[in-house]
């Protein structure tokens, strides 16, 4: 009698731990996807922080600088007497360094991946493409200093009238730093494209050249696109290089020979100490800021309409 009491109290005990356990399982089921969720918003909360901080120094700044001086003025005196803060000078040297580093890039970037695409054997492909991408492994003050102590003289002595400190200089090297990225993303794409496409062509008696130009580039547009807007919104952002390399002139020319400027390389200098908390030169840096911000942003949103537009679903 007592051996089947004891049964049945170790059955109800096993009940009622498997019922803890299911409610213990219930309630974590739904603590998961709350927490999830918070995590997933952190990057939402920080864009809304980095957001609301630009926007309430920026308008602090246009109460004291007219929106149209800033946009319109060619020149970028903060430190004289009589201050100016026109934004072009620094708008030109991005976009020159920019435009520079993307024709180093573009077309560098692109045959590398069609060769690793639709050249190189499996082997090959394993061994090129993680040494391609330790590019983007170093450091940018690498390559600031590269730009500065090896780039430079050699363009010196090709270019004569070359300044120490040059837009042209960092523009390449900046080129150079990006191509992994253009190369990388563009591989992918060419890669996805179904092999049934290259082959139908090769059997319609295609050469392997006319396979790359007319089936596979075109087919993987989109994603070759989106690689160039990337990389130019990589170079624009850039800041050390052009900080060592580029000097800090503001020029507002379009001489890529002269020192110039660029929106970051203006940011680093004016955190660097020589503008008091609440002058207008410090307020004008979250102005160059925000302006800096909403260039990328466009360039992402860019990005994401050609992706969108020429994709190809197979």
């Amino acid at each position: 009698m007592d051996a089947k009491i004891s049964k049945t109290v170790d059955v109800q005990g096993m009940i009622q731990n498997k019922k803890n356990s299911r409610n213990i399982r219930s309630i974590i089921e739904k603590l998961i996807p709350k927490l999830l969720l918070l995590i997933a918003s952190i990057s939402i909360l920080t864009t809304l922080g980095i957001l609301f901080t630009l926007l309430s120094e920026t308008i602090e700044f246009f109460r004291r600088v007219p929106f149209l001086d800033f946009f319109t003025g060619t020149e970028l005196k903060p430190l004289s007497q009589e201050p100016l803060f026109g934004v072009l000078p620094l708008l030109t040297g991005t976009i020159l360094s920019s435009f520079i580093a993307m024709i180093v890039a573009v077309p560098i970037g692109l045959m590398t991946a069609v060769f690793l695409s639709e050249y190189a054997s499996d082997k090959a492909r394993r061994v090129l493409k993680p040494l391609l991408e330790v590019l983007a492994g170093i450091p940018t003050i690498v390559y600031g200093f590269f730009a500065f102590t090896f780039v430079t003289p050699i363009l010196r002595s090709f270019i004569p009238g070359l300044e120490a400190t040059n837009i042209l200089s960092p523009g390449i090297v900046m080129g150079i730093m990006i191509i992994p990225m253009v190369a990388s993303l563009s591989e992918d794409a060419m890669s996805s494209v179904p092999n049934s496409m290259r082959e139908g062509a090769l059997a319609l008696g295609a050469t392997k050249l006319e396979v790359t130009g007319r089936v596979i580039i075109p087919a993987a547009l989109s994603g070759i696109i989106a690689s160039f807007v990337l990389g130019i919104s990589r170079a624009i952002g850039e800041t050390m290089i052009v900080t060592i390399a580029s000097g800090s002139s503001k020029n507002f020319t379009f001489d890529i020979t002269q020192s110039m400027q660029t929106m970051t390389a203006y940011i680093v200098e004016v955190t660097g100490g020589d503008a008091p908390a609440g002058s207008t030169i410090y307020y004008s840096l979250y102005a160059v800021a925000m302006t800096l911000f909403v260039f990328t942003f466009l360039m992402n949103l860019f990005a994401r309409y050609i992706s969108r537009k020429f994709r190809e679903e197979y």
